[in-house]
């Protein structure tokens, strides 16, 4: 079952693999908002805004696992393009250890800081105790999405992206019908919206690791395996992974940052903001998927040492990319109307929400590839400290300092958060696109 995705017609190669990554991301998405859209449908306005801002730092949770994964990813695609069986096997073993042991960090971290953070991010009194459930119900699910993660990234590494897209798509939808039961049915309120996303994250979990451990793949989980980790190995995987998952907490911790600026504009401004960030992430959905296609694809080449092939898969992942985010804003906002109807909240809460994803959905469709699928490449060539320095700069002073100028001193409120936001994009692109017309890169 392992496929070389660098062989072959690269269009029809490429669609393949990147169609089951968009469904798995469309699913993954209806995990980020069914619990909110639950909240405000049947709870209220309060439950929306306290599990939207519960959400902003679960997030931080996710980026990290996600980042580990990415590590995972290109180490062992790097070494299925240069055909090292052993090594890979190696790789698999040594990055279920190190994630383990980062999971329980992050835990640990997660429940002695819950407090802090919801603190940190201004969250209203009236929010504050549901915010809470939400999140320590979240982090005791931590363990699974880290596994999960880890799992579906070695699938993706052998050329396998439509088995994690069957199970997710499974879970994420048992998760919308265990919120709607538990909520209506049950009256448990915020909590009721939670325990379903854990409960849905062991199944999905557990289902993905026990096709790991099948012989299915050249590359899966056996019983005598050693777990005695190799040293060389976790040094490789984390030059990558941990960079990553560093710029992707940071990233999201700049996000909860600006959301203690949006907190003090009321709770309307909190509802917005849950329900422009989910109508954004699917957006940009398309974006992720190729993103996530260009990790393997180029890890690949980069592992048989095909650096012209590296460039010509590039160029059209970035193609495809931009058509995948024209058709999803495209879609977005011919339902915004019913989207925003679901959502049942204040016209106050609409008003700004519609602006907020308009300027999204234009802005997405012109800049975001470049910023944010172009330097997946350099992440697979193993550049990823470039791409951490860069994004983690900009992040803190172009985003957090003009969210604060606009949004706070010049008074635009959420919208100002969100215009320092596109502005974040624009100063990426010079950094990367310089970055990868060099060849520094590929060494």
């Amino acid at each position: 079952m392992n496929k070389d995705l660098t062989v072959g017609d690269p269009a029809k190669v490429l669609w393949k693999f990147c169609l089951p990554l968009f469904g798995s991301i469309i699913f993954q998405q209806l995990y980020n908002i069914a619990d909110s859209f639950v909240a405000g449908k049947f709870i209220g306005e309060n439950a929306l805004a306290a599990v939207g801002n519960s959400y902003e730092i679960t997030l931080i949770f996710i980026a990290f696992a996600f980042g580990c994964n990415i590590g995972c990813s290109v180490i062992v695609s790097q070494l299925f393009g240069a055909k090292k069986l052993g090594e890979m096997k190696t790789a698999v073993y040594t990055t279920f250890i190190a994630s383990a042991v980062l999971c329980a960090l992050l835990m640990l971290a997660g429940t002695l800081g819950c407090n802090g953070m919801l603190r940190l991010i201004n969250t209203p009194e009236n929010v504050f105790a549901d915010s809470k459930l939400y999140l320590d119900i979240y982090i005791m699910g931590l363990p699974f999405v880290f596994f999960y993660n880890v799992a579906t990234g070695i699938f993706s590494a052998l050329g396998d992206s439509k088995t994690p897209f069957i199970f997710l798509a499974a879970s994420s939808t048992s998760n919308i019908f265990m919120d709607i039961l538990f909520v209506t049915a049950f009256k448990m309120g915020v909590a009721g919206v939670a325990i379903p996303t854990v409960l849905s994250r062991v199944v999905a979990a557990a289902v993905i690791l026990a096709l790991l451990c099948g012989k299915r793949h050249e590359i899966h989980l056996q019983r005598g395996m050693s777990w005695r980790p190799d040293w060389g190995m976790v040094r490789n995987i984390m030059s990558v992974g941990v960079p990553n998952g560093v710029e992707n907490s940071l990233f999201q911790l700049g996000k909860i940052v600006m959301l203690s600026l949006i907190s003090t504009c009321g709770t309307a401004s909190i509802a917005a903001n849950a329900i422009g960030n989910n109508v954004a992430q699917y957006q940009i959905l398309g974006g992720m998927s190729v993103g996530i296609a260009m990790v393997t694809v180029v890890s690949q080449c980069v592992g048989a040492g095909d650096y012209e092939k590296v460039r010509a898969y590039t160029r059209k992942l970035v193609k495809l990319s931009y058509l995948f985010i024209l058709l999803m804003v495209g879609l977005t906002l011919a339902l915004l109307p019913l989207i925003l109807h679901l959502y049942n909240v204040s016209p106050e809460a609409d008003s700004y929400a519609i602006r907020c994803i308009l300027l999204h959905g234009f802005s997405a469709c012109v800049f975001w590839p470049l910023a944010f699928t172009l330097p997946n490449t350099l992440r697979a060539a193993g550049d990823a400290k470039f791409t951490m320095i860069v994004s983690v700069t900009v992040m803190w002073i172009v985003r957090i300092g003009c969210g604060y100028l606009l949004g706070g001193y010049f008074g635009w409120g959420v919208f100002g958060v969100w215009t320092a936001m596109i502005l974040d994009w624009c100063f990426r692109i010079p950094a990367f696109l310089l970055r990868y017309r060099g060849h520094k890169w590929e060494h």
